[in-house]
């Protein structure tokens, strides 16, 4: 068994334009400073990373590493969430998404998914010279606004969106092998890969690329009302990133899981601070440790009603509390005795 490592935070819901989350050291320290011993880091702010150059030059990923290093944390990870959703978009959330492009781009599917493709890709590379071996992304939609089958779906229609998911994605995660890392998509409502069935239809469209893999976050799966502890038995062995972000799903007669268009904090399944959902977290630790994941503990804050500091900072200690030091050895070597083969033989009347 292996030990997790943490705690560490994903910087995404923090950065802002007032210090101390405006740059890549005072967020460090601020994160080392609550306890945090990793960061998550986002590629899209130029104030925290220059992927292009880190893509190309050791020099400058050296230094990055160094810098951070020295105010109290690691990188973790890097996150290409918001460009993942470009890989894929559906034409009824074109407007919604060019906000996470360049302005150069925005209009032009072609040209946002191209743009998406090589950012991603850089970040693969860059990954790679900082020493890391997971990056965390989205797969992107064209399949979402069919959701749910009414109108009925054309037969084929699935298929066909799948498939040209995979094509898109083939070539980004031969690239990811090419260096050396993970790509980890979170399963996530928005997604085409949104669930297990939906991450394995995936798989079968790249070939079971070894690279395809999964950043679990339980939060999701309990605002879909799906067996977060089961899905570990399933799909450990192509976990490869962990979010450690709480959820609550309280129904009425009102609203269930669909949350009738209401804001965060009317809906019966909405995300918590650490400790104030519903996930069982030790037994998802327990999972995790006995599966020998040995990847970070990372915290994704997302909360209608705790500010987002308290949230951090009680994050941290949540996190380094749940984690399991394994053992390594058997809680019953006391009692042990020495024996052999022919001892073996004799206690089941063998010989």
């Amino acid at each position: 068994m292996k030990t997790l490592k943490g705690p560490a935070i994903f910087l995404a819901q923090f950065m802002a334009d007032d210090e101390p989350f405006n740059g890549i050291e005072t967020i460090a320290r601020w994160a080392a400073d609550l306890g945090f011993v990793g960061i998550q880091l986002p590629i899209h702010n130029p104030a925290f990373i220059d992927v292009g150059l880190a893509a190309e030059s050791q020099t400058y990923c050296d230094d990055l590493r160094g810098r951070v290093e020295d105010c109290g944390v690691e990188i973790t990870e890097l996150s290409t969430h918001l460009e993942g959703q470009l890989v894929a978009v559906h034409p009824a959330y074109d407007k919604f998404f060019d906000a996470f492009a360049p302005e150069a781009v925005h209009g032009s599917s072609s040209a946002r998914t191209l743009w998406a493709t090589e950012q991603i890709e850089r970040a693969a590379r860059a990954s790679s010279r900082l020493g890391l071996n997971a990056q965390a992304s989205f797969s992107g939609a064209l399949l979402w606004p069919m959701m749910y089958p009414w109108p009925q779906r054309p037969p084929g229609l699935v298929d066909l969106g799948f498939e040209e998911l995979g094509r898109r994605w083939r070539p980004i995660l031969d690239v990811f092998d090419e260096v050396g890392v993970d790509c980890c998509f979170e399963l996530h409502p928005g997604e085409d890969l949104h669930d297990g069935v939906t991450f394995e239809r995936f798989l079968a469209t790249v070939s079971d690329h070894p690279r395809a893999n999964i950043l679990y976050d339980p939060s999701h799966f309990m605002l879909q009302q799906l067996d977060y502890l089961a899905f570990i038995d399933i799909y450990h062995e192509r976990i490869k990133m962990f979010h450690v972000k709480d959820a609550e799903f309280r129904p009425d007669g009102r609203c269930g899981v669909y949350g009738g268009y209401q804001d965060w904090l009317d809906r019966p399944g909405r995300f918590r601070s650490l400790g104030d959902g519903q996930i069982d977290f030790k037994a998802i630790f327990s999972k995790l440790a006995s599966y020998d994941f040995d990847g970070w503990a990372v915290l994704e804050w997302e909360c209608c009603l705790k500010h987002q500091e308290d949230g951090a900072m009680e994050g941290a200690r949540f996190i380094e509390n749940h984690i399991i030091r394994v053992t390594d050895k058997a809680f019953d070597d006391f009692a042990s005795a020495a024996t052999d083969a022919a001892a073996n033989r004799a206690l089941l009347g063998l010989d």
